[in-house]
């Protein structure tokens, strides 16, 4: 997985070293919080070979910090729960560096009023 310029500057050796796949495999999901993927792309996408996302997939999941539907994996939308993870906060934090950090007043300004139909079914 690549990182910026200010961020390989900024972070000490250990803090980009101490970032397990299952930490990056969430931190990209969590990055990517609208969209879901395949565990081939999120593999492509973070520089991580398929075989240990697969693996890191299916530890999120049981930890319940994933969602998992036909091929396609998500973040879950449930903030307190990814906050009680050890690993959320530091992942959080180098994709907020990298990605810039979420104004959730300006995300409700234009999240939808109704839910998308397939919540419903």
């Amino acid at each position: 997985m690549s990182i910026d310029r200010e961020t390989f500057d900024a972070a000490s050796e250990g803090e980009l070293a101490d970032l397990s796949t299952p930490e990056r495999v969430l931190g990209f999901l969590a990055a990517h919080a609208d969209r879901a993927f395949e565990a081939s792309e999120i593999a492509s996408r973070t520089d991580l070979d398929p075989g240990a996302v697969s693996t890191a997939l299916s530890r999120l999941k049981e930890r319940g910090l994933v969602e998992h539907k036909a091929t396609y994996w998500a973040v879950i939308d449930d903030p307190d729960r990814l906050e009680s993870y050890s690993g959320y906060e530091h992942a959080t934090a180098l994709f907020d560096d990298q990605l810039g950090e979420e104004d959730s007043d300006a995300w409700r300004e234009h999240a939808p009023d109704e839910s998308h139909p397939t919540e419903n079914a």
